[in-house]
């Protein structure tokens, strides 16, 4: 019986007939609809805001990653439509979950989309199904919680319906991949769920990267983005004890990549943002627990990175004390650049927003620049920043500021005419130095 089931899935995807649905229409599922839909499938995308419907029905992309010719161009083939009408499930032979994973106030994870889209899924669940997650998470998440919500209709995974996990490797502004061009790790529960992730995939995207288990492939991905976290909280500290020398980190760094072997450069910054660095490791160490097992690296970087937005607020204060005879408390500083990296719109967890509460705390008063981010959201943590709006960057504004802090490095300012006119550059990236604008007043943090 599961082997029939299996392989009538397995036609269904071969050749296109399968229909896929993707849950969560943001960063992640947006693009991994357009990816399948390209490959010839059916997609229906599925969200709880109804927004993006209407987004949506305009042809309008709200994600970079997706112009709006793409998306016009997916819906008029009649490959992808999108609706917050869950009961649609049920006509979908695969189902992708891309839904948040963020981490509670303690840092403990908070799988609560993951769980209320599994019961979501169980309520259309039929046999014939191929059910995936892609939202990062601890190991053991895909096996422990949404196979046993879905086997709680009675349906029973391998046999009649089944799962697998394959982590997204999203990159907001990476101009050298997308979507269909990054290897894609999958794993399933049993061969046959295994079996039929490499074949969806596979029709998707370029590479496909089969692992043993769900548990390993949920593992890839903590392991790369621990990577990242470690080696950034790295440079953080040496940043901060080589300017306790009077030695520029970013001159160190520069000289240590010409080694053709065993070193990667990495480079400090103000903090950690996105939806990957500043969280994910958290699932690891909160799960570590269960096996009474420290984290110690993993911890530490944390704190290290957490402890950035505080250290540059020091510096700032430190300078506009020193250069300008003028405390925190009475100065006006314009935070440049909101999104969490260069060149694309995205501010979760962006450090941009920890800076401007900092400086706010301390009594000053904190304006921000940002080409991309003309008001700010509504966030979770940030709420009583909602609805701020980015100051022009003209020469009599810049002017006006005490202190201009680079927090994010957008290729498209205009930083010459930053450095003339500003009092004081608080420069958290470089990018001062990079572009031969180094003078007396920019200060590097």
């Amino acid at each position: 019986m599961a082997t029939s089931i299996s392989d009538t899935l397995l036609q269904k995807i071969e050749t296109r007939a399968a229909r896929a649905g993707v849950i969560g229409l943001g960063y992640v599922g947006l693009p991994l609809a357009m990816a399948v839909a390209r490959s010839g499938f059916a997609v229906t995308g599925f969200d709880i805001d109804p927004s993006k419907m209407v987004a949506l029905d305009a042809r309008r992309s709200y994600i970079d990653a997706v112009s709006d010719t793409a998306l016009a161009a997916e819906i008029d083939a009649g490959r992808f439509e999108a609706t917050t009408d869950f009961a649609g499930l049920a006509a979908c032979d695969v189902i992708i979950i891309c839904v948040p994973t963020p981490l509670t106030k303690h840092r403990d994870p908070d799988l609560s989309f993951v769980e209320a889209t599994s019961r979501s899924i169980a309520r259309h669940l039929r046999p014939g199904q191929l059910v995936v997650l892609e939202s990062t998470t601890y190991p053991g998440t895909t096996d422990d919680i949404v196979k046993v919500i879905l086997e709680g209709t009675g349906l029973k995974s391998g046999a009649d319906f089944f799962v697998g996990f394959s982590p997204e490797r999203e990159d907001p502004g990476n101009q050298h991949y997308h979507t269909a061009t990054i290897p894609k790790v999958v794993a399933g529960d049993g061969p046959e769920a295994l079996a039929l992730m490499k074949a969806f995939y596979g029709a998707a995207v370029s590479t496909v990267v089969p692992v043993s288990s769900n548990a390993t492939a949920e593992a890839v991905k903590l392991t790369e983005n621990i990577f990242r976290s470690v080696n950034i909280a790295l440079v953080n500290e040496l940043k901060t004890v080589y300017a306790a020398m009077g030695i520029d980190v970013w001159e160190v760094i520069e000289a240590a990549k010409t080694k053709p072997f065993g070193y990667m450069p990495f480079y400090p910054g103000p903090g950690l943002g996105g939806h990957c660095i500043p969280i994910d490791p958290f699932y690891l160490t909160w799960k570590s627990r269960e096996y009474e097992l420290p984290t110690r690296f993993i911890e530490l970087a944390g704190e290290i990175n957490s402890a950035m937005p505080r250290y540059v607020v020091g510096k700032l204060a430190e300078a506009l004390d020193i250069r300008a005879g003028k405390a925190l408390s009475r100065s006006r500083v314009l935070v440049l650049g909101l999104a969490y990296k260069k060149n694309v719109a995205d501010i979760r967890e962006s450090p941009s927003l920890r800076l401007i509460e900092i400086i706010e705390e301390r009594g000053g008063r904190a304006d921000y620049h940002d080409p991309f981010v003309a008001e700010i959201p509504p966030t979770r943590e940030h709420q009583a920043l909602k609805g701020r709006r980015s100051v022009a960057l003209t020469p009599d504004a810049v002017s006006g500021y005490d202190a201009v802090l680079v927090a994010t490095d957008h290729e498209s300012v205009d930083y010459a005419a930053i450095a003339k006119r500003a009092a004081l550059i608080i420069d958290t990236r470089n990018v001062f130095n990079r572009l031969g604008l180094s003078t007396d007043h920019v200060i590097k943090a």
